[in-house]
C-alpha cells in the first residue's frame, strides 16, 4: 500500500484506551514490538521494515497495524506526519538492526556493515517529525559507539527529555537472559521506565515458559503446531548431545566427540556451544541462529534436540499461538529465526508501552483530550 494512501485509509487498530495516541514503529520485524505496545493500549497504525518476510506476521498478529516496506534511510518526514491524526500523542518507536553494534560484529574487523547508519536516519527524522514521545531499543553495546552519542545530541537539541537504562529482561517477566538498551524521551517532560516487576527469586524459567510443551526428536515436527519444529542432528551431533549436560558444554563430552576447533588454543574459548538449556533458570540470550544445536547453549534441557522455533519464539515471549508465515508457506528455520531472534520480545514492548502510558496519563485531562503544557521543553538530558 502506498503511504499517501495509508494514510486516508487506515482505521485506528482496535485498541482500547482513554488517552489518544497514535504510534508509528520502524524497524518493526515480525511485530513483536507492536504487539506489547498495543498489549499496553498504544494505538500502533503503521510498521516500517524492508523484510517483506515480517509483513504477514506483522499484520496477521496485529490486526488493524499495516505493514509498509519502506528503507527508513529513504523515508520522508512528511509522508511520516501524515500518519499521525490530528489531536492524538504522537509516538514514534523503532530497534535499528544491530548487528553492527554486536560483540561479535565488534570483535570481527573484516566485518563492514553500513546498519549503523540507520540510527543517524532515524534520529533526522525524529528532528523533522518532533513526535511526543520517543522510544528506542537495541543492544548495550551501542552506548559505546559514537553514534549514540550524536543520537543523544540531536534529541537534546530538539528539546526532549531523555533516559536510558540497561534492561535485564527476566526482571520484566521475560524467561531469558537477555539484556537490552531502552531509551526514552520526551518533549512533554521527564520519563522513566517503570520499576521491575520480577526479582532474581521469582524469575521466569525455561521450565515455566516451555515444560509443558509436547516432547520432540531432532528433525520433527508437531501435528498440533507447525511451528513446534526441531532441526535435524547429524549422526555425529546426536552423540555429543547425548552427552551433553545442562548448563554444561562440550568440555563435558569425551575426547573423540569433540570437534577439531575446540581442542585449538582459541576453540576452547567458545564453552558456550553445544550447551543444553537449564531447566530452572531463564535461557541464555535467544538468537536468530537459536535452532541450531552447535550455534550456541540452545540444547534443551533433557529431549536429544535443539529447541524448536515455537520454543524459541516462546522464551522471547511472543504469545502461544503467533503465526510467522501463511499456511501454504514453508516453515523456514532461517527465515523464521531470524524473525524471531532479531525481534523485539514482546513483554518487554509491553514495559516500553506502560511506561509510555504512564507518562502520557500525566498530561491528558479527565475528558481525554490532549493537552502539551507550555514548559513542556523541559529537559533531562
Amino acid at each position: 500500500m502506498i503511504i499517501s494512501e495509508l494514510a486516508e485509509a487506515t482505521q485506528p487498530s482496535p485498541v482500547l484506551t482513554s488517552i489518544k495516541n497514535t504510534a508509528i514503529d520502524f524497524f518493526c520485524g515480525a511485530g513483536g514490538l507492536t504487539y506489547g505496545l498495543r498489549e499496553a493500549g498504544i494505538n500502533v497504525t503503521t510498521g516500517f521494515d524492508i523484510d517483506t518476510d515480517c509483513e504477514y506476521a506483522y499484520e496477521q498478529n496485529n490486526p488493524g497495524s499495516k505493514f509498509i516496506e519502506q528503507n527508513i534511510s529513504e523515508l520522508k518526514a512528511q509522508q511520516v506526519s501524515d500518519l499521525y491524526p490530528p489531536d492524538n500523542y504522537k509516538i514514534l518507536v523503532g530497534c535499528a538492526p544491530c548487528q553492527s553494534f554486536s560483540k561479535y560484529t565488534r570483535k570481527n574487523k573484516s566485518a563492514k556493515d553500513q546498519k549503523w547508519e540507520l540510527v543517524r536516519s532515524f534520529a533526522d527524522l525524529i528532528q523533522e517529525i518532533k513526535p511526543d514521545v520517543v522510544s528506542m531499543e537495541n543492544v548495550p553495546e551501542l552506548a559505546s559507539h559514537q553514534v549514540y552519542n550524536e543520537f543523544l545530541l540531536k534529541l537534546h537539541e530538539s528539546q526532549y527529555s531523555i533516559s536510558a537504562s540497561i534492561v535485564f529482561c527476566p526482571d520484566y517477566g521475560i524467561p531469558q537472559q537477555r539484556e537490552r538498551l531502552v531509551l526514552f524521551a520526551s518533549r512533554l517532560g521527564p520519563i522513566s521506565i517503570i520499576p521491575p516487576e520480577y526479582h532474581s527469586e521469582n524469575y521466569p524459567t525455561v521450565r515455566s515458559a516451555i515444560g509443558n510443551l509436547e516432547a520432540l526428536r531432532a528433525g520433527d515436527e508437531s501435528p498440533k503446531d507447525r511451528f513446534h519444529k526441531s532441526s535435524k542432528l547429524a549422526p555425529i551431533n546426536l552423540r555429543r548431545i547425548r552427552a551433553s549436560k545442562a548448563g554444561g558444554s562440550w568440555r563435558d563430552w569425551p575426547i573423540d566427540l569433540r570437534a577439531d576447533c575446540h581442542r585449538s588454543k582459541s576453540g576452547a574459548t567458545y564453552p558456550s556451544v553445544y550447551g543444553r538449556m537449564e531447566w530452572d533458570k531463564p535461557s541464555p540470550t535467544i538468537t536468530t541462529q537459536y535452532f541450531g544445536f552447535g550455534n550456541g547453549r540452545f540444547g534443551h534441557p533433557d529431549q536429544d534436540r535443539a529447541i524448536s522455533l515455537r520454543e524459541g519464539a516462546i522464551l522471547q515471549s511472543f504469545p502461544h499461538d503467533y503465526i510467522f508465515t501463511a499456511p501454504n508457506q514453508n516453515v523456514s528455520f532461517a527465515t523464521i529465526g531470524k524473525m524471531i531472534g532479531n525481534a523485539v520480545p514482546p513483554k518487554l514492548g509491553e514495559v516500553v508501552g506502560k511506561t509510555i502510558m504512564n507518562h502520557l496519563k500525566q498530561f491528558t485531562s479527565s475528558q481525554t483530550t490532549v493537552t502539551i503544557p507550555e514548559n513542556a521543553n523541559s529537559t533531562n538530558f
